[in-house]
């Protein structure tokens, strides 16, 4: 009897890394529908463009630290002063443009939230209330649902969600499942 567990495979991207094997096995693709939990994963895929994922989780505890837990009501009172001392923080990826609409984003949040727009309710309805399955085998950058989103989100007064970050944030929070067809996470149950 043998006493090894089996091999999990997994989608290509997460083989390379342990910390990448982690996230992918616990979080990505798990749907997501706290707002909150939504608006942090849409301000991290920001700070990721043109950096590796594994870069931003690798800081992932660094961001959350600097940005008082992601809590937009906290963000939004950062002052110039805060964004000089986030640039000192090498803990975390030191661009002023990225840190900048991090902070116009938690206000954008809160207006939404202000005028009756729950973030989650409004990113799930626009994916038809429930994850959509990529069965075409390819995994595109970006979408016709994303380059809506993405403009939707613009429209709000968001920066940093182009359609390729928000297809990216549409992946990590469940909102489309692209599991790999032989990943061991393809088609597993979603809360």
């Amino acid at each position: 009897m043998s006493t090894q567990s089996p091999i999990k495979i997994r989608c290509a991207w997460a083989q390379t890394d342990p910390l990448l094997a982690d996230y992918h096995d616990a979080e990505w693709g798990v749907p997501e529908h706290d707002s909150r939990a939504l608006w942090e994963k849409l301000m991290l895929d920001g700070f990721q463009a043109g950096l590796s994922w594994l870069t931003i989780l690798r800081k992932r505890d660094a961001f959350r630290k600097a940005f008082k837990g992601f809590v937009p009501e906290k963000i939004v009172k950062f002052t110039a002063a805060d964004v000089d001392r986030l640039m000192l923080d090498a803990g975390i990826v030191r661009s002023r443009s990225k840190i900048e609409a991090t902070i116009g984003n938690a206000r954008a949040y809160l207006a939404m939230q202000a005028a009756g727009e729950d973030f989650s309710a409004f990113v799930w309805g626009m994916a038809g209330g429930k994850p959509i399955v990529n069965r075409t085998g390819s995994v595109p950058t970006k979408t016709p649902l994303s380059e809506e989103m993405s403009a939707a989100l613009k429209k709000r007064g968001f920066k940093f969600v182009g359609p390729v970050i928000v297809y990216a944030w549409m992946q990590a929070t469940g909102i489309v499942d692209d599991h790999a067809a032989d990943c061991h996470r393809h088609g597993v149950k979603r809360k």
